[in-house]
């Protein structure tokens, strides 16, 4: 991965393994960072697990992931 850019924050690791699935199904590589602090309540109030891709697919994984949002 060159230059990567958080698409997403996350308290919950399931959570951000599910959208990185969704960008990785819709080809683009994601990876996740943070997930494995010590304490995993601290995630959730901090929302300290991001999601990354590489810079020149953010806007695709942006849209990708706000279409997922509105389908729920």
């Amino acid at each position: 991965m060159d230059e990567l850019k958080t698409v997403a924050k996350f308290g919950d690791p399931m959570l951000a393994s599910i959208s990185q699935g969704l960008l990785e199904a819709n080809g683009i590589k994601a990876e996740i960072f943070g997930e494995s602090f010590p304490y995993p309540s601290f995630n959730a109030v901090e929302q300290s697990i991001e999601l990354k891709v590489n810079a020149e697919d953010y806007d695709s994984a942006l849209s990708i992931l706000a279409a997922s949002d509105k389908a729920e």
